[in-house]
């Protein structure tokens, strides 16, 4: 089987940017303040450096799609400045609201033509909804498994990365039966269902039940500012500076999920928890965790 040559990073939310200084976060969901005269503490710009590195120049073509925010010009404005502070002039952003704009033939030659992408936070639904069927992701599909292109995704964006995408669930209620709501995602990666924010805003409960109605699936939680850069469509690295909380149902002996009714609590017995921090590295299909080493 061919390797994938693409590179994906998946982020949690609130990402710190270098560009926002006393302001507040392009992403729809954040405010970060910089306190080190411009520049931000290493551990804090690490998904951002991670990213440039991948990309392995500065003359590469980058392109921001603010399409899951109700706010795009918002949303792309702080991510095309931080790449362009870090000496990247040739950023653009693909303004794509609807699905009509994605047929555009500009943005398709765009697509064609760049060798990053990072989509920002917003909706999910937005993201599916817009690009589902559409040559823009045809040719995003083509390019990741065989050209040395990076694509990121924040928030929504990263939701929207997997196979199966969690769409709506509260917290409060995630074990009971039917309250979190699952759909199709881009599919960049298989076997792999995404939740974001997810240590500030307690969503653990909702990727449980997200992981017993799909036990072949591995869950994935990603805490704020914090994400997996993933190589091979396998390996993948824990980067930023918070924390990784991985679900695997596989070792699943008994759950009620199918005998209860929609409302109901929902009983699981001998789910997997793993939790990774930064520098900790992923094997997706051994599923597999190699701790980081210091010493």
């Amino acid at each position: 089987m061919q390797k994938i040559k693409g590179v994906l990073i998946i982020i949690g939310g609130d990402l710190y940017l270098p560009s926002e200084l006393n302001g507040t976060n392009g992403s729809d969901d954040a405010t970060k303040t910089d306190t080190a005269n411009g520049k931000l503490p290493d551990i804090e710009s690490a998904i951002v450096t991670r990213f440039c590195e991948a990309l392995k120049g500065d003359t590469h073509r980058i392109e921001i799609i603010p399409t899951a925010s109700v706010i795009p010009e918002k949303a792309s404005e702080s991510y095309a400045q931080t790449f362009r502070d870090l000496g990247y002039k040739n950023v653009g952003v693909l303004d794509i609201r609807k699905r009509e704009d994605a047929r555009s033939k500009d943005f398709i030659d765009r697509v064609k033509k760049a060798e990053g992408f990072m989509f920002t936070g917003g909706n999910q639904l937005r993201l599916t909804t817009i690009f589902g069927g559409t040559e823009v992701l045809e040719i995003l599909y083509h390019r990741y498994a065989h050209e040395p292109v990076v694509i990121a995704g924040t928030s929504a964006g990263a939701m929207v990365m997997s196979d199966t995408m969690i769409y709506e669930g509260h917290s409060h209620e995630a074990l009971q039966k039917g309250e979190v709501k699952l759909s199709h995602g881009f599919g960049f990666i298989q076997n792999i269902i995404i939740d974001t924010h997810f240590v500030k805003r307690g969503r653990i409960g909702r990727l449980f039940q997200a992981v017993v109605s799909n036990p072949a699936a591995l869950g994935i939680g990603l805490g704020e500012d914090t994400g997996l850069l993933i190589r091979e469509g396998n390996i993948q690295e824990t980067v930023g500076s918070g924390l990784i909380i991985v679900v695997d149902g596989s070792g699943i002996r008994h759950t009620n999920m199918a005998s209860i009714t929609d409302g109901e609590l929902i009983s699981i017995e001998n789910l997997s928890v793993h939790v990774l921090v930064p520098g900790d590295v992923f094997y997706l299909s051994e599923r597999k965790l190699v701790p980081f080493r210091t010493d």
